[in-house]
């Protein structure tokens, strides 16, 4: 028998899509809270928000006829037709989370508009309005919730411990506040204020208010623009890793996301800079083109899809290898002793550091050159595009919520590292060169330095000059399944870019008549078939083999440690490898050179 659910039971069971744990409760309040224009956001909680949620804000309010309309499921005041969920610029849209909250907590809602000279108290108990009466309050919302899942035991069981609820608030909390530093945010737990943020847009300073380490003083920031959108933000230096991703927080257009794209774009940029197993701390806030993404794939909002991921990609990955192409990048001497980057070298460090060779092809022989000054993503829209914009700026200004991408921050100055300003004073060891600027000394690795020159020469060669490939005596046959042979495109061309001679060899059989130069036959034999089973995944190997050879031959060519050398050829290498595309760091992402600042150099004498 098909039977229509009663509303309280439909409620209940809507509810449990939105509102998973307490923080599913805080995120939505508090997105509302930053959909209504809110400056000011305090959020407090008790027993992990199991017992207790409470968020304040300064923003719109609700007027008095309206409170209760604001609970049904659906009711909204961010979208009108269908045509709006093309172009989503709110936090919240659908018009569930107040509802779902409602149907499994006692809610209590104070709130008053600035027209209105009284305001509005709504008290709901499991979706039933039991009082709706007037009040005195000031103008912005409040809303109390007590007792989640007091009517839903089934879920109440499952929620974790007060300590871990609230863990996940925090991260939340903390997050947010990133992603709006021009709000002032306060969360208290458990009567205890955790952190407040200023709200004067200070994105660095929100971050050391929450997060309160130290190390994050020397964050590197990052301000990049292309056409296809912007991102601001900051990562750390190559020096200052993790062993998760935890410390990586990404924004899109103003929402906290989860985005393997973006993920994938970071480590693109920190390629070469970074050991396996190590990932940088990074704070990103990305803007695109609203119309350009979809953020209404998934009921909590946490993930986001791109029409094109692989502009994000790239977008990303220019930005941080941009900024660790800065001087503010550069790793000083006080960061080199961390725990974290003191892991030794390993043979299979080479392996592990795998490049995408053909980044290569794009390697500029020039000089690094000052960019022109960036301009923000909404001058790059054409005159037409503007004039389509729904609302100019002042209309924008009185209409919620306000755009995250039109918060005004004051943006660093990245200036690019200039090789040209080092004056070389000698070596020490018959290692390291020696080097200074005005403010600064340096200590340049000869080794770690030649290997990166060597590398990129070698690489670079590799791709430009024609293949030269070696016949092999017996000719490798290889067996694919059906399914890979009918998708040989995918594999089959590269193959042949890479020096290999195949050939179609009967119905599921290739034949290797040539194999690469560098490589011998059981090397050749192992890495086509891992090419092979790689690419079918859906994974990017980019010449794993090709590499690690190229990184190996590039460390036995290099000079040595305790080789002397004279001035003239200490001047040699500094300009090859001001010339490479990434002089920071050897292949293996040893760092080729370390700065110590004057002022370091003075403490050390007692100076300062």
């Amino acid at each position: 028998m098909i039977r229509v659910l009663e509303k309280n039971v439909a409620d209940k069971i809507a509810a449990g899509e939105v509102i998973e744990r307490p923080v599913s409760i805080v995120k939505e309040l508090v997105e509302n809270s930053i959909d209504s224009g809110a400056d000011s956001i305090i959020v407090e909680i008790k027993n992990g928000g199991k017992s207790y949620i409470r968020v304040t804000d300064n923003g719109c309010g609700i007027s008095r006829n309206e409170v209760e309309t604001a609970f049904l499921r659906h009711a909204t005041s961010k979208i009108e037709t269908a045509k709006d969920l093309n172009a989503i610029e709110t936090l919240g849209f659908r018009g569930e989370a107040l509802a779902s909250i409602a149907a499994v907590t006692h809610t209590e809602l104070v709130t008053k508009t600035r027209e209105e000279k009284v305001g509005a108290k709504l008290l709901i108990h499991g979706s039933e309005v039991l009082s709706n009466s007037g009040t005195g309050c000031p103008d912005g919302t409040t809303i109390i919730i007590t007792d989640l899942f007091y009517n839903t035991p089934a879920r109440q069981k499952f929620l974790k411990s007060d300590s871990a609820e609230s863990g996940q608030i925090i991260d939340f909390m903390s997050q947010i506040a990133l992603a709006y530093p021009n709000i002032r945010f306060r969360f208290i737990n458990n009567g205890n204020i955790a952190f407040s943020t200023t709200g004067k847009g200070d994105v660095l300073n929100a971050i050391l208010s929450v997060y309160k380490l130290s190390e994050y003083k020397d964050l590197v920031p990052v301000d990049h623009r292309e056409n296809t959108g912007s991102i601001t933000g900051y990562i750390s230096k190559p020096s200052l890793s993790r062993t998760t991703r935890r410390n990586q927080i990404f924004f899109v257009n103003g929402r906290v996301v989860a985005s393997k794209v973006i993920e994938r774009g970071v480590s693109e940029g920190y390629k070469e800079r970074l050991f396996e197993g190590r990932y940088p701390v990074a704070f990103l806030f990305i803007f695109t083109d609203p119309e350009r993404l979809d953020v209404n794939i998934h009921p909590n909002k946490r993930e986001v899809r791109f029409d094109n991921e692989n502009e994000i990609i790239e977008l990303v990955s220019h930005a941080v290898k941009e900024a660790l192409g800065t001087k503010a990048a550069v790793i000083e001497a006080k960061n080199i002793f961390k725990d974290e980057v003191s892991t030794p070298i390993k043979s299979k460090d080479r392996a592990e550091n795998q490049v995408d060779i053909k980044q290569i092809l794009s390697t500029k022989r020039e000089l690094p050159q000052v960019k022109e000054p960036l301009r923000p993503y909404q001058e790059t829209l054409t005159e037409e595009q503007k004039q389509e914009q729904p609302l100019v700026k002042e209309e924008r200004e009185q209409t919620l919520p306000q755009k995250k991408a039109e918060i005004s921050i004051e943006k660093p100055f990245l200036q690019p590292f200039d090789f040209d300003e080092l004056e070389l004073t000698g070596a020490i060891f018959g290692t390291y060169i020696t080097a200074v600027d005005e403010k600064n000394f340096y200590l340049i690795d000869q080794h770690a330095a030649h290997e990166r020159v060597f590398y990129e020469k070698l690489v670079s060669e590799y791709l430009a000059s024609e293949k030269v490939r070696q016949p092999i005596l017996t000719p490798i046959i290889i067996e694919v399944p059906l399914a890979v042979k009918e998708n040989e495109y995918d594999w089959l061309d590269s193959l042949t870019e890479m020096d290999f001679t195949i050939e179609d060899f009967g119905q599921n059989s290739y034949v290797i008549r040539e194999i690469p130069t560098f490589m011998d036959l059981s090397e050749a034999e192992d890495f086509v078939k891992i090419y092979i089973d790689n690419v079918t995944e859906g994974t990017n190997l980019n010449n794993t083999v090709v590499i690690n050879k190229l990184i190996t031959k590039s460390c036995k060519s290099a000079i040595k440690a305790h080789d002397y050398i004279s001035m003239e050829e200490m001047k040699a290498l500094l300009d090859q490898l001001k010339r490479c595309r990434n002089p920071f760091s050897c292949p293996h992402g040893r760092p080729t050179f370390i700065k110590f600042s004057q002022y370091e150099i003075e403490r050390m004498f007692k100076r300062a």
